[in-house]
């Protein structure tokens, strides 16, 4: 017996600070794949996991999704899926096609990818390599640095949960002399801004530098630079394409988390007002961009321009891009003539690829 549809596995929560943010990604994801134009098309499995990494099937994942509640860590897992492979195979066994929509780590680093493959199903999204190295901004920054791509200055700490006060105190000095000023802390492996600090002073690197090694062993310090922040999406995978390029403005003093997810205290402008020739070339560097670290399937790539003296820098580059209403990557496609609904099929079909 042919089947009529394909069914989506839909995976989201996770063992992340960006909980919140998937179980919303999810839900216009699978709204979308339920839209008149993809009704006959798509079924979709929802697959939930908790903050503790526990798995949940579709039914306890549904009702995630329409009651809006993550439960406590002291709850019982109803509808538990030990994480095996045996006691997951009837789940596994049902999805054709998986859509993970998991933000930060075990989601955005290659360790879901990896078990799809395992799976031997198609999936969104970038492959292992890719999804690593687009997750660990430390290596992603190495690898854009071997490419010649324009970066602002940065200082890589690849040891920083271990370090003693003494050599805590001699890197600050480093930072001093080498990035000055006010610059960025942030955790290597986490996104949405989590963890990441702005310091002017050495009171402020030294406690954002605390925050950070708590988060992760790898900390990037980057330089502040006053410029605009643009934003393009791609989608696609023999044959990627990017979308028009956005803007990005904000009330705060830097892009933080609150200012990503809040509707008052940010505003998109999308197309940027950028002159044509810059246009071009943040759409040309980010397919380059995402070409040297192997992502494909779909991509956020962020940019730094500095429009008094023409600069223009990569910042980085997210494989799982958020699918909120505030979120840059279905806007920017709806702005290029591609809706939600369409959206959401073609990368279900570049998975195919």
């Amino acid at each position: 017996m042919i089947k009529e549809f394909t069914t989506i596995g839909i995976i989201f929560g996770g063992v992340s600070e960006e909980h919140q943010v998937s179980i919303n990604s999810a839900k216009t994801i699978i709204k979308a794949l339920s839209d008149s134009s993809n009704l006959l098309k798509y079924k979709v499995t929802s697959i939930y996991i908790d903050k503790e990494g526990k798995w949940h099937s579709n039914q306890f994942a549904e009702e995630i999704l329409k009651k809006n509640l993550i439960p406590k860590e002291s709850e019982p897992a109803n509808n538990f899926i030990p994480n095996s492979f045996d006691d997951l195979f009837y789940e596994l066994k049902q999805i054709d096609i998986w859509f993970p929509i998991l933000h930060g780590p075990n989601g955005e680093d290659g360790t879901i990818q990896g078990l799809f493959k395992l799976t031997r199903k198609p999936f969104v999204g970038s492959d292992v390599f890719g999804s690593a190295l687009g997750m660990d901004k430390i290596a992603m920054k190495a690898a854009f640095c071997v490419s010649g791509l324009p970066q602002v200055e940065y200082l890589p700490i690849h040891n920083a949960a271990v370090l003693s006060e003494k050599e805590i105190s001699n890197l600050i000095q480093e930072i001093e002399h080498k990035i000055g000023y006010p610059c960025f802390i942030k955790p290597a492996n986490l996104g949405s801004s989590v963890g990441i600090s702005k310091a002017y002073n050495k009171a402020e690197l030294i406690e954002g530098f605390k925050i950070a090694r708590k988060l992760d062993k790898r900390v990037l310090i980057e330089k502040s630079v006053k410029a605009r922040e643009l934003e393009c999406a791609v989608l696609g995978k023999k044959k990627i394409i990017s979308s028009c390029v956005g803007e990005v403005n904000y009330n705060s003093d830097w892009y933080d988390y609150n200012s990503k997810y809040s509707a008052t205290s940010s505003k998109i402008t999308i197309p940027a007002s950028i002159p044509e020739e810059i246009s071009r070339k943040v759409k040309e560097l980010a397919l380059i961009a995402c070409k040297v670290i192997s992502v494909e399937g779909m991509a956020r790539v962020d940019f730094f321009y500095q429009e008094d003296k023409g600069n223009l820098w990569i910042n980085e580059i997210n494989t799982i891009p958020g699918f909120t209403s505030q979120s840059m990557y279905p806007m920017l496609w709806q702005a290029s003539g591609i809706n939600i609904s369409q959206l959401v099929a073609r990368l279900v079909e570049s998975a195919k690829e």
